[in-house]
């Protein structure tokens, strides 16, 4: 298989022109570019920072008893209190084919290296994702707490994630019930999510924010992408559909 590189437009592989390195730093002129929909998120910048707050999270912050505590009142175990192949720090792999208890619903990781280490990797690999989805659905992911949990790079390292997710979380509750979201919460039937709490430190830019996006994926449900996408999917107005166009 030959060589690939992001590109700006969609952060999509595409086939490496010959000559080009084989990965290419995405241009932010790119329109909703990154996770966040911000034009400026650049992937290579933020992915060595995520890779800091994984360390923080499991050489330090699983192990201070502040993190601990908030851990066990909205009930998800940290990696080295995992019953099978705990994960006491960055350095530690667990054993092949090992069932890691937070993934055994949503999180669950598919194949035969679930629960390995790539070799070279240099790096125990925990997601950050249902630790921060747990954090905001209970309402203490502030930016103390999300400092205790992830370090001092946590707005670059996991920010965008943590945006990404409170958003999650208002489609969710826009398109279900309680109980269907909580079931969504729900990781293991030891690690169910005790209460939701409503979006927490919730700023006018970030419900806008997730009304153009909740529009956008209205237009998605009746097709109204690309060249029938809405007029004002790009101008950030009232939604107005494109002129016709004579063939």
């Amino acid at each position: 298989m030959s060589s690939s590189y992001f590109t700006s437009e969609n952060q999509g592989l595409q086939p490496r022109p010959p000559g080009e390195p084989p990965f290419a730093r995405p241009s932010p002129s790119g329109s909703d570019a990154g996770m966040t929909g911000d034009p400026q998120f650049d992937i290579f910048e933020w992915h060595p920072a995520y890779q800091s707050c994984q360390r923080y999270f499991l050489d330090h912050a699983q192990h201070d008893g502040s993190v601990q505590a908030v851990a066990a009142l909205v009930n998800i175990a940290l990696p080295f209190q995992w019953a099978q192949s705990p994960i006491s720090n960055s350095s530690a792999s667990p054993m092949p084919g090992a069932n890691l208890a937070p993934y055994q619903q949503h999180y669950q990781r598919p194949g035969p290296s679930q629960g390995t280490q790539r070799p070279g990797a240099g790096l125990a690999w925990v997601s950050l994702v249902p630790y921060i989805r747990r954090l905001i659905v209970t309402g203490f992911d502030s930016a103390g707490v999300l400092h205790g949990f992830f370090g001092d790079e946590w707005k670059k390292g996991i920010g965008p994630v943590q945006e990404c997710e409170r958003r999650n979380y208002l489609f969710a509750a826009k398109s279900v019930g309680w109980a269907k979201v909580k079931c969504q919460y729900d990781m293991s039937p030891h690690e169910s999510v005790p209460f939701l709490k409503p979006l927490q430190n919730v700023q006018l830019a970030e419900i806008e924010g997730a009304e153009k996006t909740w529009s956008q994926w209205l237009a998605m449900e009746d097709w109204m992408v690309g060249p029938r996408a809405p007029v004002a999917m790009d101008e950030g107005g009232p939604s107005r559909p494109r002129p016709s166009q004579e063939l």
